[in-house]
């Protein structure tokens, strides 16, 4: 009999992980589904407000698309002017920051959570996530639990980012590496 590395029928989920009590979860996925996610496209003030009924530090001027999907907005940030594109996941199992004017372009998936290889319990665990501002994380990009973007990054299209990423620089791939500086936009009186 090959050696057992995972025992599903010992999971659990630790106590205090989710942050708040089942009730206030189960009450958020089903306002989640009626409200949030059947709201007409344009009503991004009614999606911010609902996630500040949750917990969520939601900026001024954040455009989230109804498509969006949040975990557990209590764990979530997000700054002024951000938009959060279609059929994006913020699997938010820890904190999620992304900070001002900063982009995260349609089906990207940041995840702030994992299991435990090492435990025959298969336990659950967090990381957090944090994007700085004036960020691009482009379409279809996967990101790491404990993963750092720096300010002004952009990372590529359907690049995964496994480890932190420095400030002002493009990178993609998988794993993403930078692959050259982020120039600033020059001016029109340039």
């Amino acid at each position: 009999m090959p050696p057992q590395y995972q025992d599903l029928s010992q999971f659990h989920v630790p106590p205090g992980f989710r942050g708040r009590p089942a009730w206030i979860v189960q009450l958020w996925w089903i306002v989640e589904a009626v409200f949030f996610r059947n709201s007409p496209q344009a009503l991004y003030g009614w999606r911010a407000f609902l996630l500040r009924c949750f917990g969520a530090k939601i900026g001024k001027r954040v455009i989230i698309r109804p498509s969006a999907s949040v975990t557990y907005p209590w764990k979530l940030s997000i700054g002024d002017y951000s938009w959060i594109g279609d059929d994006v996941v913020l699997y938010s199992l820890a904190n999620i920051r992304i900070g001002s004017h900063s982009v995260v372009s349609q089906r990207s998936y940041l995840c702030a959570g994992s299991h435990d290889i090492n435990d025959i319990r298969f336990t659950i665990t967090g990381q957090p996530i944090e994007i700085g501002d004036q960020c691009w994380i482009a379409s279809d990009v996967f990101v790491c639990p404990g993963v750092k973007i720096g300010h002004a990054t952009v990372v590529g299209a359907r690049s995964t980012v496994t480890s932190d990423l420095p400030p002002a620089v493009i990178a993609f791939g998988s794993p993403a590496k930078p692959v050259r500086d982020r120039r600033p936009a020059m001016s029109a009186k340039d």
